[in-house]
């Protein structure tokens, strides 16, 4: 594992996606701010409300099945699961 404690390494990106709940009902804007095969760092308003698993809709279409790593009041790192 590299000093992170992951197992890929993750690539510095900047895009637009949702945190989407409740089969598309619930939304929260998010932005990917790094992001590997394996997972994600996002960058959210707040993680009021934000449970610990969850779709990720990336605005280029794709999706993500995703639960929770750790978080801060503003980021929350993401595995993907399948």
């Amino acid at each position: 594992m590299n000093k992170d404690n992951r197992d890929t390494q993750r690539h510095r990106t900047l895009k637009g996606a949702k945190i989407v709940l409740n089969e598309g009902f619930s939304t929260f804007s998010c932005t990917v701010r790094n992001m590997s095969d394996t997972g994600a760092k996002l960058i959210v308003q707040s993680i009021v409300g934000v449970p610990n698993r969850f779709e990720l809709a990336l605005d280029d279409g794709r999706r993500f099945q995703c639960e929770t790593a750790w978080h801060t009041e503003k980021e929350i790192g993401v595995r993907f699961i399948s």
